[in-house]
């Protein structure tokens, strides 16, 4: 069993109590799924921000804990206050050391994009995402089938959150649908957790016109970006970079000033 099918069964786990517990008629009633997004989209495109997307992330299933004791708060409204065009916040539990606790807290204090970065199955964790205030929800190619991410992109946009539909190869490109906006090519491997940032410069050109462009992972020199930016992406999720230090704000003011220089 790979990585991937081991976190989707837990997920899957998660979900069947969860869904018991908080009913969808519950969600609808919480105060931020009735509030207006941030559009990250514009963000990306707002040249007085640096295009990245940085990333509050305690653990990994690769490297275990990262930084277990890191503050959302701290780090996220740094992260903002210092140019980021969006910020992700992992949700899972067991594999990330997120919590849904986390994307509400930095919900209140950040007037930024929040993306909830979980692995997103099924119709009921889109409407959780606009519930606890997300703008932008992932959707993970290699997670479903076709029919299922187009059905999760569209229930999104109804709910006006905006979409990013990750893929890792050039089949997966047959779930792009009008319901996506932005496309991440993840550099990593989910089933192997391989990582290498070639993946994002062979299948940029494959990227049919009028979609944004991210790539994901590995991501880890000033170098690395300025390249992507010259072969068509827009924005940058990047954390394990900035988290893995004491200091991920001083890690990611530092790196935002070599870029800029």
């Amino acid at each position: 069993m790979t990585f991937l099918n081991t976190i989707i069964a837990n997920k899957k786990k998660e979900l069947s109590v969860l869904k018991k517990c908080i009913p969808v008629g519950k969600l609808e009633k919480m105060e931020a799924f009735s509030r207006n997004t941030f559009s990250l989209r514009q963000y990306l495109k707002n040249p007085s921000k640096t295009g990245i997307i940085a990333e509050f992330k305690r653990k990994s299933p690769s490297r275990g804990w990262i930084n277990e004791n890191a503050d959302p708060e701290v780090v996220t409204k740094g992260y903002a206050n210092h140019g980021a065009s969006g910020l992700s916040v992992l949700t899972d539990t067991d594999f990330f050391g997120g919590t849904n606790d986390d994307l509400m807290l930095v919900r209140s204090i950040n007037d930024i994009p929040v993306l909830r970065k979980d692995f997103i199955l099924e119709e009921y964790q889109v409407v959780e995402s606009k519930a606890i205030g997300a703008d932008v929800v992932l959707i993970l190619a290699a997670a479903m089938e076709k029919s299922q991410s187009q059905k999760l992109a569209a229930l999104a946009h109804s709910l006006g959150l905006e979409t990013i539909l990750e893929i890792h190869s050039q089949e997966e490109f047959n779930h792009i649908s009008k319901d996506i906006d932005i496309i991440g090519i993840n550099n990593r491997d989910l089933k192997t957790f391989n990582v290498d940032t070639i993946v994002s410069l062979n299948l940029v050109p494959l990227i049919p016109e009028g979609f944004l462009k991210i790539s994901e992972s590995g991501i880890h020199s000033t170098d690395t970006i300025k390249l992507l930016r010259k072969s068509g992406f827009d924005g940058f999720l990047m954390g394990e970079v900035f988290m893995k230090d004491k200091n991920p704000v001083a890690s990611f003011s530092d790196f935002v000033n070599k870029l800029n220089t």
